[in-house]
């Protein structure tokens, strides 16, 4: 009987001791699915882990999973990543659309008049191996993971962290536990067709959801008791919803995925699941939605989040993130890869010299600069700081571009050239390292080309040659081609006349800032104008030729442009000044003595709401000497941009129909952006055209023309779709004018 008692003593003091001790200690993973925009499901989910004061241990991911994940590791809360993904503008993103003022002018013209740009090699088109570079997205996270930039491994970030991607030669999964994290993850989140492959070392990486989508199995063997899963991937589809060719390209990409889940979901101890139905991967613009049902679900699993905390035995480490520097002090640069494109070239376009302080903004706009030239297919760069702390190595990497031939294609609508097809080809590299070589050739009602070819030399003085012919059929002002005494005598108005321009030009290039030009050369300027309607009763002609001289002249241009947006700009200024000094002539009408033309353009771009812009303008135009050749005079006149010669867009008038030898101009618009893309714009000019008018004062007078448009405008892939109604008081009739495409 005592050994009873003394073994049930024994039992109950053994008993009360086990109760007092405290468990040990647990290890918790998390491991986060890929699924583009359903992925912000996951912010709503830390950010009720955080609530709960729950330490996390390890954290893996896939995808969009990798990048939350990453950010997440590297000391960002639930809270803190949701006001990042707030801010982010994912058109720019997902299109890796670069800021114009990242271009250089030569590459403004280039990208603001084609729709598609396909590789060409060996006589052979080359789809690209994705839509968008990624560069943006780089730029990014490279930015939101500065405090960490000198871990290369990734077990050494606050919580220890991995992700995985595909290499896309063998097929199989890989897994990024060291380098370069934004690198990393940049790679695992790179979704085949939309974004390009990622090389790191002599893998070409892609998306990580293609093999491994939710990577549990890997992060139980770094020993973890507990694991957190938070899924984003897809249902099946039902038969209702499985329509279209995508649709069910996508089901059956979903089987493997699916059926894997079934057994993964199994061995995640605490699997969030949010509801996601009715998203899809590019659902950014319904992101608030998706972060509260990624909250919603969490929730469901409250009772065994908290049971976490309670066995966990050392508690969460708030992690303090100092704020990414306004400024970067560059000691060192390094560049590797680089082999037809030289040190300075690179430098030159970042805009960066080693020992110099910079601003982060100034850092960005110079990868900008050399992301836009298109000449490397690969543009990672690192910033570690040095071992003192005073500053940053940075570390480039680059893969030149070895597809330097490209075509490009092009359509477009006017009033004034009507419907026209461009094919362009452009070859770099042609003849020197840093050269361009453009040729358009354009198909349609009136056909024409272009040829340029331009040695980039940066902020030196660059060389350019350009060539091209424009032709049109248009009433136009019979004071263009008449002295002022034959369109009294024979009584015209208006005269129906073929027109062809053909200008040639060599010229210099310099650069004071990336947006501030300075062009010297000189002109060759063939003009013929003829009618058909108009015959000299005197010959047996079928046509009347007005013009038919050789023009010789030196010219040159001052340009300063900072708008965001050369058709529909938000903010920006733009001066555009253009002199023109004619000394010879071959001189078809007998008429020519030496003269010149002064002109400029004045444009500012106010951003008055994030839907309203204002767009103030001022031009003005006057010649110099006695020519009696009205044939290059200021023309007014119609809607468009990248006119020829001294012809300038008036609303509320016809093409060409007010002219003289001077002019002043004021015009407002005002933009609102109803929907995204879709644009309402109200707009009004005033004008004093004639002859001498600056020197009667004339052109300080009450305006001889007005004019007014309303109309609508929708940004695509092609350029601007436009319908404008113009009319003008004075002329008492209203036009349309209709535009489709970007203008060339």
């Amino acid at each position: 009987m005592n050994k009873v008692i003394i073994v049930l003593l024994l039992f109950f003091v053994c008993t009360l001791n086990a109760q007092q001790q405290p468990d040990k200690d647990i290890r918790v993973g998390l491991v986060l699915s890929g699924g583009g925009a359903k992925g912000l499901a996951h912010i709503g989910a830390l950010k009720i882990i955080d609530s709960l004061n729950i330490r996390v241990d390890y954290v893996a991911g896939t995808s969009m999973g990798a990048i939350i994940g990453a950010l997440y590791a590297s000391g960002y809360s639930g809270k803190q990543i949701d006001s990042i993904f707030n801010k982010i503008n994912y058109e720019d993103i997902i299109s890796d659309n670069l800021p114009r003022a990242a271009k250089t002018f030569y590459e403004r013209e280039n990208s603001e008049k084609y729709a598609i740009t396909l590789p060409f090699e060996k006589f052979k088109i080359k789809l690209p191996s994705g839509l968008s570079s990624g560069q943006n997205n780089y730029n990014l996270l490279a930015k939101l993971t500065l405090h960490v930039s000198d871990i290369t491994d990734f077990s050494k970030l606050p919580i220890p962290f991995f992700c995985i991607a595909t290499n896309v030669e063998t097929g199989e999964g890989v897994i990024l536990d060291k380098g370069n994290l934004a690198q990393a993850i940049t790679a695992s989140g790179a979704f085949p067709s939309l974004y390009k492959p990622v090389i790191i070392g002599d893998q070409i990486l892609i998306d990580g959801g293609v093999v491994n989508n939710y990577p549990i199995d890997e992060l139980k063997a770094k020993g973890l008791e507990v694991i957190i899963g938070v899924d984003v991937q897809d249902s099946l589809a039902s038969r209702k919803d499985l329509t279209s060719a995508p649709e069910i390209l996508l089901q059956i990409n979903n089987f493997r995925t699916i059926n894997e889940m079934k057994i993964k979901s199994k061995k995640t101890d605490i699997y969030i699941k949010p509801n996601i139905d009715d998203f899809n991967v590019i659902s950014f613009d319904q992101g608030e939605e998706i972060i509260r049902n990624g909250e919603i679900a969490a929730r469901r699993n409250m009772s065994a989040l908290k049971d976490i905390v309670a066995q966990q035995k050392a508690k969460k480490i708030n992690i303090k993130i100092n704020p990414t520097p306004d400024s970067l002090q560059i000691n060192r640069i390094v560049i590797k890869g680089n082999k037809n494109y030289t040190r300075a070239y690179v430098l030159g376009k970042l805009k960066l010299k080693s020992g110099e302080k910079v601003s982060y903004q100034h850092f960005t706009s110079g990868v900008n600069n050399i992301v836009a030239t298109h000449n490397f297919d690969k543009f990672t760069y690192k910033l570690s700081q040095d071992s003192e702390n005073k500053g940053y190595d940075l570390n480039i990497e680059v893969v030149e571009s070895k597809i330097t031939t490209f075509i490009k294609l092009g359509l477009h609508y006017d009033d004034l050239y009507k419907s026209a097809a461009l094919i362009n080809v452009t070859k770099k590299r042609a003849f020197f390292k840093n050269d361009v070589l453009s040729f358009d050739f354009i198909l349609g009602d009136n056909v024409r080309y272009n040829f340029d070819y331009f040695i980039d030399k940066g902020f030196y003085w660059s060389m350019g040659f350009n060539s091209n012919y424009n032709t049109f059929n248009k009433n136009i002002s019979a004071s263009l081609i008449l002295d002022e005494n034959e369109v009294i005598t024979q009584g015209l108005n208006k005269v129906d006349v073929v027109l062809s321009d053909f200008t040639n030009q060599f010229f210099l290039q310099t650069l004071f800032r990336k947006d501030f030009a300075l062009t010297l050369g000189v002109e060759h300027k063939r003009l013929k104008i003829t009618s058909e309607t108009l015959v000299n009763t005197t010959s047996n002609d079928e046509e009347t030729t007005f013009e038919k001289s050789n023009f010789f002249s030196l010219f040159g241009k001052l340009k300063l442009d900072t708008y965001d947006n050369k058709y529909l700009p938000n903010e920006g200024f733009l001066f555009d000044g253009d002199f023109h000094l004619y000394l010879s002539s071959s001189d078809f009408n007998n008429n020519f003595s030496q003269f010149s033309f002064a002109k400029a353009k004045i444009g500012y771009a106010l951003k008055m709401s994030n839907k309203v812009a204002v767009i103030i303008g001022s031009e003005g135009g006057f010649k110099i000497g006695d020519d009696s050749n009205n044939s290059l005079n200021f023309a007014l006149g119609g809607y468009g941009n990248n006119f020829i010669n001294n012809f300038i867009s008036f609303y509320g008038y016809d093409y060409l129909s007010i002219t003289g030898s001077g002019f002043v101009k004021g015009s407002l618009d005002i933009d609102y952006e109803i929907f995204q893309n879709q644009h309402i714009i109200l707009s009004a000019n005033f004008a004093n055209v004639g002859d001498n008018i600056f020197d009667n004062g004339e052109w300080f007078t009450r305006p001889d023309y007005t004019g007014y448009a309303i109309g609508c405008s929708t940004e695509t892939f092609l350029g601007p779709i436009e319908v404008k109604y113009s009319w003008s008081p004075e002329a008492n009739s209203g036009k349309w004018f209709f535009n489709l495409g970007f203008w060339f």
